[in-house]
């Protein structure tokens, strides 16, 4: 049971240094108790109330690595339900599942494409993080070549999945076990042997079971063989059922500090439609898979998964931004336009990319607005003809071009007149949309 914020200050040197960074022991206490604090950031601790509050410090549901530093996947250690409470740490995993029992080529094939799922977006690369292989086969050899060769043809982490010990145990090569792909399944009749084979290699392992009572039982079992990294698989036969396993884990971990369940999860999206199963994976993302695994290879699919997961990912509280200054597209010269917007990153790279689309080469001043978009950061007067100003002369503008002419977004027009009087440029309103850039660049522009 989960000690009591005053329980926990008992065990505290009550000294109110501020060496953790809280005024007092005990406001250290009920961060302890919340979750929101590690013993660790009190260097006065003694040995004994390490040992007391240990678990009772420990976060509510364990932090599991896939593969190795300094590129390993991190899931779980999350100690909220939901974003606007604080955020979530640890962007979940997106695995490709490939069967041992495809023929070539299109095993290969399978492989390369999961390895090109990599897009950039907003300033940031996003890709597929897994690859699963699958024991469909039932073969131990097969399945063994079949690791080999993902592990050859991906740099990705990798997922094998086998109900059979000794297929995982003939395909973990000192190779693949220096890679800490993630093992599985632990299941009521196997777990001993995979255990066994986890806890020898350091591997994290996959557990399942049908239903979470059975999966609890079954995490203790698998922990007393010498396994602490488990994901749980929740995955159901429908798909409103796994839904409702990802909650119901997610709130018994975080709520009520139940241990046995104190682990990142794995769901699978239900195969078929393409569609619907991007939309089921994204569901699962959301209600609170730590791993989602998919047969999806389209690209245009991929994308909006790992768009879904991005979103969800991001702190609501910290906009993502991009560094304020001037940004050069293409081969801007002195008598190349220049336009300026916020540097709210979805704002300045749906700019960037329209400037590109255009083929007019030219200069983006992103103004510092706190990652604000252009509306709302002008509702706020975090932007307005002072703030330009102030950003046109750190970034030397006047230095790049010569026209003395800026274009800014048509959204704000209003600041034209107090901006050119601000500034002593020629203030020109630009598009609306940043969609109509490239048409403004080519024809308005030009003349």
């Amino acid at each position: 049971m989960a000690l009591s914020g005053l329980e926990i200050f008992k065990l505290l040197p009550k000294t109110n240094c501020g060496d953790c960074g809280r005024p007092t022991c005990l406001a250290f206490a009920m961060a302890l108790a919340q979750k929101k604090a590690s013993l660790e950031e009190c260097p006065h601790v003694s040995d004994a109330a390490k040992e007391a509050l240990g678990a009772a410090s420990a976060p509510p549901m364990k932090l599991v690595t896939i593969g190795v530093a300094p590129k390993a996947l991190a899931v779980g250690e999350e100690n909220v339900l939901f974003r606007h409470e604080e955020k979530f740490y640890h962007p979940a995993g997106v695995a490709v599942t490939v069967s041992d029992s495809m023929e070539e080529p299109a095993f290969t094939e399978r492989l390369s494409a999961a390895n090109g799922l990599r897009f950039r977006r907003v300033g940031t690369d996003i890709q597929v993080d897994l690859v699963e292989v699958r024991n469909e086969s039932g073969d131990p050899q097969r399945f063994a070549q079949a690791v080999a060769k993902a592990a050859a043809h991906v740099d990705l982490h990798l997922m094998l999945t086998s109900t059979n010990p000794d297929s995982l145990k003939g395909a973990l090569t000192d190779e693949v076990a220096a890679r800490r792909p993630l093992l599985g399944e632990a299941t009521v009749d196997n777990w001993q042997a995979v255990a066994q084979l986890a806890a020898a290699k350091k591997c994290p392992v996959t557990v399942r079971a049908e239903r979470l009572e059975v999966l609890a039982d079954l995490t203790e079992k698998v922990k007393g063989a010498g396994v602490t990294e488990m994901v749980l698989d929740v995955t159901a036969a429908e798909p409103r059922q796994t839904l409702e396993n990802l909650t119901r884990v997610r709130r018994l971990a975080l709520k009520r500090t139940f241990r046995p369940l104190g682990f990142p999860t794995i769901a699978r999206a239900p195969a078929g439609d393409p569609h619907g199963e991007v939309a089921w994976a994204g569901t699962f993302l959301a209600k609170y898979a730590g791993i989602v695994v998919t047969q999806c290879t389209d690209k245009a699919e991929v994308l909006a998964l790992l768009t879904v997961r991005q979103n969800i990912y991001t702190d609501p509280q910290k906009p993502v931004q991009v560094q304020p200054g001037l940004y050069a597209v293409g081969e801007p010269g002195p008598d190349s336009p220049l336009m300026f917007t916020t540097n709210f990153s979805l704002t300045y790279y749906s700019v960037e990319g329209e400037v590109e689309a255009s083929r007019v080469p030219s200069w983006i001043l992103a103004v510092d607005t706190e990652g604000l978009s252009v509306l709302t950061a002008y509702s706020g007067d975090k932007l307005n003809e002072k703030v330009v100003h102030a950003a046109m002369t750190k970034a030397k503008v006047e230095e790049k071009v010569t026209h003395r002419k800026l274009i800014i977004p048509g959204h704000v027009a209003v600041l034209s007149g107090k901006l050119e009087e601000e500034t002593g440029w020629n203030i020109i309103v630009g598009p609306k949309e940043a969609s109509q850039i490239p048409n403004y660049l080519q024809t308005q522009w030009k003349k």
